[in-house]
C-alpha cells in the first residue's frame, strides 16, 4: 500500500502564461501552491467554507472565486445589492483566511523583463512550477514526508493543457528538468498531479484561487495598498518574483 504524506496540496494561477500578447495592466503570471495538513483541511477548513456558504447562499454547492466575488458578479450579485451584508460576507472570509491553518509558496514571473532576458524564454507556467515544487519538496523532508507521496491538484483547464503541464511537472518530478543553478532532488518526495475541474467544488482550490490575484498585484505594485495580501502575508512561506 503507498505510504501517503500528511499534507495536500492545491495549486492556483493568476494571470495567463503567454509571452506573444502581455497585457500591460496586469504583465505577470503568478502559481501558488497552498499547502494543508490533511487532519486539518478535513476537520477546519472545508467545514468553515461549508458553513460560510450554507450562511449566504443556503447550500454549499456555490464555489467562491475571486474574480466573480470582486466584480460582484453572479452568484455574489447580492453583495452590490446590500452594503451591510457586502461587509459580512467580506469580513467572514478574510476571518477564514486569518484563522485557517496553512501555508504557501507563491512564483511570480514578470513577462516582460522575462522575455526582453532570454532569447528563448521558458514558459512562464514551468518556471514558476519548478520553483514552486522546490519549496515544496524542501519543507515535505523537513517535516518528515520523506519517501511519502504528496499530491497536487491543480485545476482543469483543458484536455491538451492538462496533459502539457502534467508532463512538465513528472519531468521536475523524476529530476529530468532542472532550471538555474539550484539542484533539488525531488525524488525524496513523490509528487503526484492530479487535475480537477472547477465544479468538485473543493476549498483548497478556492482558498488558493482567492490570494492568487492578490500575490500577484504585491509584486507588480509593492507600495499599493493590499488588504488581501496582509490578511494572509505570515501564511507565505516564499514569494519569488522573477526575473
Amino acid at each position: 500500500m503507498t505510504d501517503f504524506s500528511d499534507y495536500i496540496v492545491f495549486a492556483d494561477e493568476s494571470g495567463d502564461h503567454g509571452l506573444v500578447s502581455i497585457d500591460p495592466q496586469f504583465p505577470v503570471f503568478s502559481l501558488v501552491f497552498c499547502v494543508f495538513e490533511k487532519t486539518a483541511y478535513a476537520l477546519e477548513i472545508e467545514p468553515r467554507f461549508r458553513q460560510l456558504k450554507f450562511k449566504y447562499f443556503g447550500h454549499d454547492a456555490a464555489i467562491l472565486h475571486e474574480r466573480e466575488i470582486r466584480k460582484q458578479a453572479p452568484p455574489f450579485a447580492f453583495l452590490r445589492q446590500d452594503p451591510v451584508l457586502r461587509e459580512a460576507f467580506m469580513a467572514d472570509i478574510n476571518a477564514i483566511m486569518t484563522d485557517v491553518p496553512f501555508h504557501a509558496y507563491c512564483a511570480v514571473i514578470d513577462k516582460v523583463k522575462h522575455k526582453a532576458r532570454y532569447a528563448d524564454p521558458w514558459n512562464p507556467y514551468e518556471i514558476a512550477m519548478q520553483f514552486c515544487m522546490e519549496k515544496l519538496s524542501n519543507r515535505l523532508v523537513v517535516d518528515g514526508q520523506r519517501g511519502r507521496l504528496t499530491h497536487v491538484l491543480f485545476e482543469a483547464r483543458g484536455r491538451e493543457e492538462d496533459r502539457q503541464l502534467e508532463l512538465e511537472f513528472r519531468r521536475v518530478a523524476a529530476n529530468n528538468r532542472q532550471w538555474g543553478w539550484r539542484s533539488v532532488d525531488f525524488t525524496r518526495t513523490p509528487l503526484e498531479p492530479l487535475f480537477i475541474p472547477k465544479s468538485a467544488n473543493l476549498a483548497g482550490h478556492q482558498l488558493s484561487d482567492l490570494i492568487a490575484r492578490p500575490l500577484a498585484l504585491r509584486a507588480i505594485r509593492p507600495d499599493q495598498p493590499n488588504r488581501a495580501f496582509d490578511i494572509v502575508a505570515n501564511r507565505i512561506w516564499n514569494l519569488k518574483v522573477f526575473p
